[in-house]
């Protein structure tokens, strides 16, 4: 039977239920651990707030949750450990490195200028998908990985040749991010050319973009894609919601729904010092939570004359056809 890594331990394929496949119960840009005088961490405070977001999701019938925050932007597996227990909602975590431009690059840049940097990314990945995080025994359902506007940097690089290698030998899945969603074929492209399965690829974001045909070029590799920013307008690059819909819509009538999954990238707890948010700003997320989706956006699915065994495929269905690609992998 295909087992799929959650915080809590393996669970059956089948039990993953409906699923939001991108979304950040904490999330810190690095740096943040240097401001902790401001901005101390306060753990009871952070699982109060993820258990009442756990709850509202559960409302609407989720029972999975995929929480690709990278290594070094404040991924804690104890605390999503700590919210599954508590609520029953199921948690998947990766492995993986933020891209270049936002990401903690002096680690890995030192010791690519020393030694075998890429050799080391690719230990850290099939340790913890083999052994688990740090002492927890927890181990990852996924690599995440993630490339800069309009390039993958040769820094970026080094990740996604040691995610290939680990996803080769384990059968892992991927999620990417693309920044301002730029870069999806030719992510495909570059994972495809290392040897991994495209059918095991979601690549993220890719609602940042509102060419329709950049859609089909990057679906026709055979991966999957993400609208995975939903509700967040304006900023980062961001089109607005109604932008996003008509590409969605347009896709799902050409019958794509079984290639993409649906999420907000939404982040319950900031690290560091509490975010000041400008009054102009507001608008543009005053949208950006986990429930968005259930309460605002199916809603004008169906008005669309999207089906409930479309949205069902997009809930349900393509993250268990996704987490069982990794049977391919299964040794004989």
């Amino acid at each position: 039977m295909m087992k799929v890594e959650t915080v809590t331990g393996p669970i059956a394929l089948e039990q993953l239920g409906k699923t939001l496949s991108h979304e950040h119960f904490v999330f810190g840009y690095p740096g943040y651990s240097g401001d902790s005088t401001l901005g101390r961490f306060d753990y009871n405070h952070a699982l109060t707030i993820g258990i009442q977001v756990a709850e509202k999701i559960m409302k609407h019938g989720v029972k999975t949750v995929l929480d690709p925050t990278p290594n070094e932007c404040g991924r804690n597996v104890r605390l999503l450990r700590d919210i599954s227990i508590q609520t029953g909602l199921q948690i998947v975590c990766g492995t993986g490195f933020y891209y270049e431009g936002e990401g903690a690059t002096p680690y890995f840049k030192a010791r690519a200028a020393l030694g075998p940097a890429e050799e080391e990314i690719y230990e850290m990945f099939i340790t913890e998908l083999q052994n688990g995080i740090e002492d927890t025994g927890i181990k990852p359902g996924f690599i995440k990985l993630a490339s800069s506007k309009n390039v993958i940097t040769d820094y970026e690089k080094m990740f996604f040749r040691a995610a290939a290698r680990a996803h080769k030998e384990t059968g892992t899945i991927i999620l990417t991010h693309t920044q301002e969603g730029t870069m999806g074929p030719e992510q495909a492209d570059l994972l495809i050319e290392l040897g991994v399965d495209p059918d095991c690829v979601v690549i993220g974001h890719m609602c940042g973009n509102t060419d329709v045909e950049y859609h089909r070029r990057t679906l026709e590799k055979g991966v999957r894609i993400g609208f995975d920013r939903i509700g967040l307008q304006g900023l980062a690059g961001c089109p607005t919601d109604q932008e996003r819909l008509a590409v969605l819509v347009e896709l799902l009538k050409e019958g794509y729904e079984n290639r993409i999954f649906l999420a907000h990238d939404s982040v319950n707890i900031w690290l560091g010092r509490e975010l000041a948010v400008p009054e102009a700003a507001i608008p543009s997320i005053v949208n950006w939570h986990p429930t968005h989706i259930f309460e605002n956006i199916v809603p004008q699915l169906r008005s669309y004359g999207i089906t409930e065994q479309q949205l069902e495929i997009l809930f349900t269905e393509n993250i268990k056809s996704l987490f069982s690609t990794s049977s391919k992998f299964v040794k004989k």
